[in-house]
């Protein structure tokens, strides 16, 4: 089950998380960001960096007001952090104020700790151990499980407080009992989940929810009874969240001195650079705590609220908690009822690794030729080109995440453009100031691009067509506009680019095609005129042959009829003899 849900349509070539993720556990696909859910070690920075919200937390609180609503017996493990994070007067106000929601009884996830305490106080008394590292923080165990598997032996084979917690109110309360888990950490949702302790946490609420959920009912803690907490008095294991906690506890629990020397480490670049050194073996004989948030729990990742000071926090809680230990009669018998034992092993991606010309032949495609065009700006989020063409090659990163490969070669096909179109591209802005002139203007306007980027386009055109497209915001396509000055007819398109504010127009030189429209035309009308003459010629021809014909053919009436009488005059003579 995701634990970190992704909005894709709010990310986009941004690589902030990738930049500040210190294992690499982003991929980047299609320019959008996924987190790679077995890489992921839930130090919820990514959460807490990212510009546009597009990572968000996936809430069980539905899941919880189901289960009270359901009926089931449901008990609150609250995280010692609260007591920096809520406003009370006294802890038994919040308390009662979650007992107001509908749980059945709330107790301190403290209660855990000290069971933890415990443990590691047998182990620092047994001494068997090279070093020692706590193993409270779920996000510092992903790390060395997924990261620095050779560290696994120095784990403390100890559940955390929260666990154990769970596993304490289950064996008491019974296991149909829900145990939710309140406090300020991400990771603990999918140590909830593990399988080597799964069922004892049925569910992991943050501050934010549960102060939400307050608010929704109309409840302020500080108008709420004392209602002290009924169960054990975890002393000075409530200084678990804060820096050198751990250590604290541990010393005024064990009996007897040992031989480990003690210190703490917060914060994932230290988390790390503890761990390459323990790797190199510079680091024997030591009890460690450790914890990936900076400050310890305080402030994890889930408080997002700016006004609390982890400083102030820390000094407040180091002035009010008792230094006590729970008595060993009192943790002895809880520990013979429940095991806290955790084995820890080996997690780490399996990632293809490249050869070196894979590696060298992904750099090439970005322009890195020799090892010179390594800048190595960490832009893309990899600290190195080499390290990103490896992500590369592992399908993590894309090419185009290198910002400037990118940007010389955007520029590169700009001025590819600009240098080598055979067209006229202008680029004005509302001011009519040329912006942008491509280089063959000059050969029809006589100006260089260096002049023209100083000039005004009513300068030397006019600016109607240019100003309309800017008033109207309609753009312009294929319309024929002449310059009798330059002895120039050009087709334009002029269109308006909102996002920039800014006018482009392309002009097509016709002028060739307008000169031999005009010639087709004038002989078209020479043609015609030709015609015309041949038609009126033919005409008088016909006209002439006309009367010819007319005077043949009256000259033949006046012959025939002359003949026709004399034969007629012939025949009555003959008859009258």
């Amino acid at each position: 089950m995701a634990i970190i849900d992704f909005k894709a349509t709010k990310c986009r070539h941004c690589y902030k998380c990738v930049r500040n993720c210190e294992v690499k556990a982003i991929m980047i696909k299609d320019g959008r960001a996924e987190i790679m859910s077995d890489h992921c070690i839930l130090c919820g920075r990514c959460l807490q960096i990212c510009p546009q919200s597009a990572k968000t937390l996936v809430s069980d609180l539905s899941l919880v007001r189901r289960m009270i609503a359901d009926g089931e017996k449901v008990v609150v493990s609250i995280a010692p952090s609260y007591m920096g994070l809520l406003k009370f007067h006294t802890i038994g106000q919040v308390r009662a104020a979650l007992m107001q929601l509908g749980f059945a009884d709330v107790r301190e996830t403290s209660e855990g700790a000290a069971l933890v305490t415990a443990e590691y106080a047998k182990l620092l008394e047994a001494g068997t151990m090279e070093n020692i590292i706590t193993t409270c923080c779920p996000s510092a165990n992903d790390l060395i499980e997924k990261y620095y598997p050779q560290l696994i032996p120095y784990l403390a084979p100890v559940v955390s407080p929260m666990v154990a917690h769970g596993m304490l109110i289950k064996q008491q309360m019974g296991t149909g009992v829900k145990v939710v888990f309140l406090g300020p950490c991400i990771a603990k949702k999918r140590e909830a989940q593990d399988v080597r302790h799964a069922g004892f946490i049925d569910a992991v609420l943050n501050f934010n929810d549960i102060s939400r959920w307050l608010q929704e009912e109309d409840i302020v803690i500080e108008d709420c009874e004392d209602l002290p907490f009924a169960r054990m008095n975890p002393g000075v294991n409530r200084l678990y969240p804060v820096t050198n906690g751990v250590v604290n506890s541990v010393l005024a629990t064990e009996k007897k001195v040992d031989h480990y020397r003690k210190f703490y480490v917060h914060g994932e670049k230290n988390c790390m650079d503890l761990c390459r050194s323990m790797i190199r073996g510079d680091i024997k004989g030591c009890f460690i705590e450790i914890n990936m948030c900076s400050g310890g729990c305080i402030k994890g990742p889930t408080v997002g609220d700016e006004s609390i000071s982890r400083f102030k926090v820390k000094l407040d809680m180091e002035e009010t908690i008792e230094r006590e230990p729970v008595p060993d009669e009192e943790t002895g018998p809880l520990l013979e009822a429940i095991s806290l034992k955790k084995i820890f092993f080996d997690q780490s991606p399996k990632d293809p690794l490249p050869t070196e010309e894979q590696i060298q032949q992904i750099l090439a495609m970005t322009g890195k030729m020799r090892p010179d065009d390594e800048l190595n700006c960490g832009a893309c989020g990899y600290p190195t080109c080499r390290e990103k063409a490896i992500a590369v090659f592992q399908k993590k990163a894309e090419l185009n995440m290198c910002i400037p490969f990118m940007y010389e070669k955007s520029q590169s096909f700009a001025n590819l453009v600009m240098e080598t179109s055979p067209n006229v591209v202008l680029i004005v802005n509302d001011s009519m100031k040329i912006m942008e002139y491509s280089a063959v203007g000059e050969k029809y306007f006589g100006k260089t691009r260096a002049e023209a980027l100083q000039m005004y386009l009513y300068e030397f055109i006019d600016p109607v067509d240019f100003q309309w497209v800017f008033d109207t915001h309609q753009n312009i396509h294929g319309k024929k506009v002449t310059y009798p000055e330059y002895k120039l007819d050009t087709l334009q398109n002029i269109v308006y680019i909102e996002k920039e504010n800014v006018v482009l127009a392309t002009f097509i030189d016709i002028t060739r095609e307008e000169e031999q429209a005009r010639l087709d035309y004038e002989r078209k009308l020479d043609t015609i005129d030709l015609a015309q003459k041949v038609i009126h010629k033919q005409m008088m021809v016909a006209q002439e042959i006309a009367g010819l014909l007319g005077e043949t053919t009256a000259e033949t009436k006046t012959t025939l009829t002359t003949l026709c009488r004399t034969l007629l005059e012939d025949g009555s003579e003959n008859g009258g003899m």
